[in-house]
């Protein structure tokens, strides 16, 4: 029984562990803003335009059959609206913040694209070792002995 319950603090203290709880709060935390943000402001815009924000009425009947296709509607709506905030105010937003931090940064790379074949090769390189097509070595490389 000890060892269970060692075994089972070793598994909790682990770093993936707290990081994937802190990953779900945080998670239920940014649904419940963009929850909001969607019923506060994007469902209005949508009443505005459309005339109706609540299309759950919205119902055929075939053979005794109710088919509720408005439900259906107002959750594809929820879905599409959730999904734009998320892309334009979360996944935009730092996808502009990574390219600005790429643009500061010097090519670290040791190689680079043959000139014919496109096949990775040495910087130093004086011949492409792929397509034997001769290379420029890069200024910056020292050549080699």
């Amino acid at each position: 029984m000890v060892g269970v319950l060692r075994e089972f603090r070793n598994f909790i203290s682990r770093g993936n562990v707290v990081d994937l709880a802190v990953a779900v709060v945080l998670g239920v935390a940014f649904g419940a803003v963009v929850t909001a943000l969607v019923a506060d402001i994007l469902t209005p815009i949508i009443a505005m335009i459309f005339g109706a924000h609540d299309f759950s009425a919205l119902t055929f009947t075939i053979n005794g059959s109710e088919f509720r296709y408005g439900a259906f509607i107002n959750a594809v709506i929820a879905f599409v609206s959730v999904a734009a905030a998320i892309f334009f105010f979360v996944v935009k937003p730092l996808n502009m913040l990574a390219a600005r931090r790429q643009q500061g940064q010097p090519d670290d790379s040791d190689t680079r694209a043959c000139t014919e074949c496109l096949s990775e090769i040495p910087k130093a390189a004086r011949r492409c070792a792929y397509c034997t097509a001769p290379q420029t070595p890069v200024a910056d490389v020292p050549a080699a002995l």
